[in-house]
């Protein structure tokens, strides 16, 4: 089974032929605080994003309290801090996700998520989840992604750190499980990530290879990634938002402030738009503007009889005269008439004229 080249969330399209769907990645950047969701959430809808994504687990579901090896952070960001302490602050707790979807509703931006375990999915489907995201940690829980697959609505998956053959694993389980309507979002799992590390030409590989549609979740600082991947084919943008990120958090220093995330809407969509249709014709403005291409003209007065050198016949603009191409064929042909100079040359104002 393969994916369409598009489908819908919410009535929204997504894939070939749609602008990018934007999402505003929620994550942690709540800070605790619900009042502070909500104006995320808020500056999510004034920025133009079409959607609203929440991570939905409990530290307990996510990991275990435990101190042993591997179970504290050693590098980046997150150093010091076990899972467990961290998944605790940074969970938005369940308790809040009815009311988060209804303020999405209130505010008429797509609210979905992203669960990390089978009750994390029941809780979503009780609340009407419109899609679901698979987060690149996530990919290679085949058993988890056929379980949200079986709920048998659009699935997004990040595909951070994982290979060829995981990505291909992840696809055939989400199939597998029921689900055809995907997308790819090629991801590096680095917070921040720096934009040489992207390899953005991944982005169309990965929908022929895989059949699906395709997009980015970005972590790098700016837009240009992002616009770079519409280019190349991206019809899904996800990324973080918070209100500043003076105000800290675990995922602030690599998220997009409100008229980041703004421009960042507006850049991606300039280039959508820009991108348009293999086309040789003239754009419509250029058609007024095509008078003052070059075109052959007499330079020079030229008697009835005279001919035409390359002293009193010249390529010049305006463009009303005969085109520069034919400038080998009229030098050294008689004049017809007497030519004033300023005169655009055509062919009736020569002897035996024509091309």
């Amino acid at each position: 089974m393969s994916s369409p080249s598009s489908f819908l969330i919410a009535g929204r399209m997504v894939g070939n032929g749609a602008a990018p769907y934007m999402v505003a990645e929620l994550s942690a950047n709540h800070n605790g605080d619900i009042a502070r969701a909500f104006a995320v959430m808020e500056a999510a809808k004034d920025a133009g994003a079409d959607a609203v994504k929440l991570q939905t687990y409990t530290a307990d579901t996510i990991t275990i309290d435990h101190d042993g090896p591997g179970f504290r952070i050693a590098s980046g960001t997150w150093r010091g801090r076990t899972l467990h302490e961290l998944y605790r602050e940074a969970q938005t707790p369940w308790d809040w996700h009815a009311a988060l979807f209804e303020k999405g509703r209130a505010l008429g931006i797509t609210v979905f998520s992203s669960p990390f375990d089978s009750t994390a999915v029941d809780l979503l489907e009780s609340l009407g989840a419109p899609a679901y995201k698979i987060a690149s940690f996530e990919l290679i829980d085949l058993p988890l992604i056929e379980r949200v697959a079986a709920a048998g609505k659009p699935i997004i998956m990040s595909t951070g750190m994982a290979s060829r053959t995981e990505i291909g694993e992840a696809v055939e389980a989400a199939r597998r499980g029921g689900s055809g309507e995907l997308a790819l979002l090629h991801c590096v799992s680095a917070y921040p990530a720096a934009a040489e590390d992207y390899n953005l030409r991944t982005i169309p590989d990965m929908a022929v290879r895989f059949d699906t549609v395709v997009g980015l979740s970005d972590h790098t600082i700016g837009d240009t990634v992002a616009v770079a991947a519409v280019a190349l084919g991206a019809a899904v943008i996800e990324k973080h938002l918070t209100l500043r990120r003076a105000d800290g958090g675990p995922d602030a220093a690599f998220s997009a402030e409100p008229e980041e995330f703004t421009r960042l809407c507006r850049a991606v969509r300039t280039t959508w738009n820009a991108l348009g249709e293999p086309d040789y014709h003239r754009a419509p403005p250029e058609e007024e503007n095509a008078i003052f291409r070059r075109s052959l003209y007499v330079v020079e007065d030229v008697p009835a009889g005279g001919i035409l050198t390359v002293k009193n016949v010249r390529s010049i603009r305006p463009g009303f005269g005969l085109a520069p191409k034919h400038l080998d064929a009229v030098l050294g042909r008689r004049a017809k008439v007497f030519i004033a100079r300023g005169t655009a040359l055509s062919w009736d104002l020569l002897i035996d004229g024509g091309a």
